[in-house]
C-alpha cells in the first residue's frame, strides 16, 4: 500500500480527473478522503493505492502532469498519525441496548443518536480498531454503517515544499467581475 496527500485546488472536476488517472493506469484505490485545507481554494485528498514502491513512483509522476495538482506527498514510509471516522446503527432495545452501550464504553466510541429500536454509535481511529468494534456488534444487528476513509498526516514539524495559492485564469477572474456586475 501506498498513501499520498496530494494538494489541488478546489475546482469542479478535480476529483474526477486524479480518479480517472487511477483508473487508465489500472491502480485500485483502496480509500479516498477530500477536505479543504489552511489554504482557501486548496483541496487536500489523502488516497491510499494498492500498489508498490515503483507503482508509486508512477502514481505520484502522473499526478503530477494533472494541472490542478499542486503538489504530491508520498507519506507511505514517514511517520503518521491516521484516523478513520465510522458510524453504525445497530439495532438495540431492552437488554441489548445496555451491553452495547457498555462496548461503546470500551472501544471510547460515542453514542450519537438513540431511538426506541436503535443506537448510532459514533468512532474514530485506526482501521483495525473499527473493524474491531463493527465485530463485535454484528451479532446485534447491524442496520446500516458509513465510514470516511483514512485521512493521514506527517508527525512533527517535516519540511514540505510551501504551496502558492491557487491559480486563477483570466476567464475565471473576469466570470467573477461578470456575477458581481449582474447583481448590481
Amino acid at each position: 500500500m501506498q498513501t499520498f496527500a496530494v494538494y489541488v485546488d478546489n475546482k469542479p472536476g478535480v476529483l474526477n480527473r486524479v480518479a480517472s488517472l487511477f483508473r487508465r493506469r489500472a491502480f485500485n484505490i483502496e480509500s479516498l478522503t477530500v477536505g479543504h485545507t489552511e489554504i482557501a481554494g486548496l483541496s487536500r485528498m489523502t488516497i491510499v493505492v494498492n500498489t508498490d514502491e515503483r507503482g508509486g513512483r508512477l502514481v505520484e509522476a502522473n499526478l503530477y502532469k494533472l494541472i490542478p495538482v499542486r503538489r504530491v506527498d508520498n507519506i507511505t514510509k514517514v511517520p503518521t498519525i491516521g484516523r478513520d471516522l465510522a458510524m453504525i446503527k445497530i439495532a438495540a432495545t431492552g437488554d441489548a441496548r445496555t451491553q452495547v452501550m457498555q462496548l461503546v464504553d470500551v472501544y471510547r466510541a460515542r453514542i450519537v443518536d438513540v431511538s426506541p429500536e436503535s443506537l448510532v454509535i459514533e468512532t474514530t481511529g485506526t482501521e483495525d480498531k473499527i473493524d474491531s468494534l463493527l465485530e463485535v456488534l454484528r451479532p446485534y444487528g447491524v442496520i446500516e454503517m458509513v465510514r470516511t476513509g483514512r485521512v493521514e498526516m506527517a508527525r512533527g514539524s517535516v519540511a514540505q515544499s510551501p504551496i502558492a495559492a491557487p491559480r486563477v485564469s483570466a476567464a475565471e477572474a473576469a466570470g467573477a467581475e461578470d456575477v458581481s456586475l449582474g447583481s448590481v
